[in-house]
């Protein structure tokens, strides 16, 4: 007998979520120096953690024998003081994904499902097969959530929409207003989980004010992560804020030290560093600039972004991102995301930047021969 014979129903057609590869993986397989290897494919932020952050970890790397603080109690009262919400309205996760599994262990069944934009962020479908709970794709338009398509997509049996606001792998948002017309005419037994990991690298008179639902008779969900604006990817850490009653729902289904000490203590240093965002800010607004003007120059389409990634279109995104790594350029080819002729590239330093640019046309003559 096959451990495949034992599993629950339906895991062994589960599909497996690919990250995108890290520098010392394509410096074995390659036989590349990995020092010379830039990763522009995971959206990580190329200006490293915050350095407040760096100084946290550092103090606290003598205490790591001790367990964390199961409650987390300092980081969801320094995330409460920043937002303007209550303590009780915060949970920190590991990442953001953790907090999208524990909506799913507490809402999402075989009778209660979720609906989501076909190109937004693989996990929700994921976590959603997991839990055995109908999913109804509804399609982008403009590679852009489609509001009112997925207002009307809403079944009895619906449960939470997921929003990826700005939206990954497209780079897309939407607006507060669109977004306001939205929660105020979903059904009352509908929660709306509003994905905001790349919000911080908005402008913020460019951030949509979802926090304003919190507390009322809303059922909204906003989940954000460190591991964007903040640079700290390596420790996943993340957190979601909604009403304490569904707060103390998702505690219900989560392990004990879910988020571990170095995170937290980085995490609450994080929050104070706003020169860091603004540097961060500052690189991707620069970047995007970059690109867009390279891909225009270069005949090739892209989706426009508003934060740290766009998509381009280069024929066959599987081949393009097989000829970069071997020039030591690593980004994430969108087949996975029904995008085959597409391919995603993290911002990153304007000298990395540069160098993807040119391994890109370089590629892309290649393949053209």
């Amino acid at each position: 007998m096959k451990y495949t014979d034992l599993c629950n129903s339906g895991v062994e057609k589960l599909m497996t979520y690919e990250p995108g590869r890290p520098i010392e993986e394509v410096a074995r397989e390659l036989g590349l120096d990995a020092d010379s290897i830039i990763k522009l494919a995971s959206n990580e932020n190329s200006l490293g953690p915050s350095p407040l952050a760096l100084t946290a970890m550092s103090q606290l790397a003598e205490s790591v024998h001790l367990y964390p603080d199961g409650g987390a109690y300092y980081l969801r009262q320094a995330i409460a003081a920043k937002l303007g919400v209550k303590a009780g309205q915060v949970l920190p996760g590991n990442g953001s994904n953790e907090l999208i599994e524990l909506l799913g262990h507490a809402f999402l069944g075989p009778d209660a499902g979720i609906v989501m934009a076909d190109m937004a962020f693989v996990v929700y479908r994921l976590v959603a097969a997991a839990e055995k709970a109908p999913v109804i794709s509804v399609p982008m338009q403009d590679y852009t959530h489609d509001l009112d398509a997925m207002l009307a997509a809403i079944e009895p049996s619906t449960k939470i929409v997921f929003i990826s606001n700005p939206n990954n792998p497209t780079g897309t948002m939407v607006s507060g207003e669109a977004l306001d017309a939205f929660i105020n005419s979903v059904p009352e037994h509908v929660i709306v989980c509003v994905d905001e990991a790349y919000i911080e690298l908005l402008a913020p008179d460019q951030q949509p004010d979802m926090l304003k639902y919190i507390g009322t008779n809303h059922k909204v969900v906003v989940l954000r992560t460190f591991s964007k604006a903040y640079g700290l990817a390596g420790l996943r850490i993340g957190y979601a804020v909604a009403d304490a009653e569904c707060i103390s729902l998702l505690h219900k289904v989560r392990q004990p030290f879910n988020v571990n000490a170095m995170a937290q203590a980085a995490a609450i240093a994080a929050l104070q560093d706003d020169e860091h965002v603004a540097r961060s800010r500052n690189m991707v607004r620069d970047g995007l600039a970059f690109f867009e003007q390279e891909f225009s120059a270069a005949g090739l389409r892209y989706v426009p972004s508003v934060t740290n990634f766009i998509m381009v279109e280069v024929g066959n995104g599987v081949k393009i991102f097989e000829a970069m790594q071997r020039r030591g350029v690593i980004i994430r080819p969108m087949a996975g995301a029904a995008l085959a002729g597409w391919v995603r590239i993290t911002v990153g330093t304007p000298e990395e930047n540069r160098r993807c640019m040119q391994a890109l046309i370089e590629s892309i003559a290649q393949e053209m021969r």
